[in-house]
């Protein structure tokens, strides 16, 4: 039970590298700036992370569902994974947005 956080978050990340492959939306695009990207990503909301925790205002939440893992004080292994899924999330729907604005000025332009 204790990898079950870890293992949905998984779940959910094979499935947004599975819908980029498909459409092409964020590392099948360009595959170098789409992993410097989502690295400053994760980055920064970890360093967001640890300033939250500095400050008292993060606390990490206790559930048998988690590894019980941390990277620093406060901070669980999952909180690295849920990043990655939240950058990766965000630059796929950017992507999806971006491409079918562009579809539509397309279709504007030949009417």
């Amino acid at each position: 039970m204790t990898l079950l956080y870890l293992a949905a978050l998984l779940i959910a990340l094979t499935g947004m590298v599975v819908l980029d492959g498909r459409f092409r939306l964020f590392f099948w695009r360009d595959g170098r700036r789409a992993a410097i990207v989502l690295a400053a990503g994760v980055v920064f909301f970890l360093v967001w992370d640890l300033a939250g925790v500095g400050g008292g205002i993060f606390f990490r939440g206790e559930t048998a569902f988690m590894t019980g893992l941390q990277i620093a004080p406060e901070v669980p292994l999952e909180e690295v994974f849920f990043l990655t899924l939240l950058c990766y999330l965000t630059m796929n729907v950017y992507g999806f947005w971006s491409r079918r604005r562009s579809t539509a000025g397309e279709r504007g332009k030949r009417s």
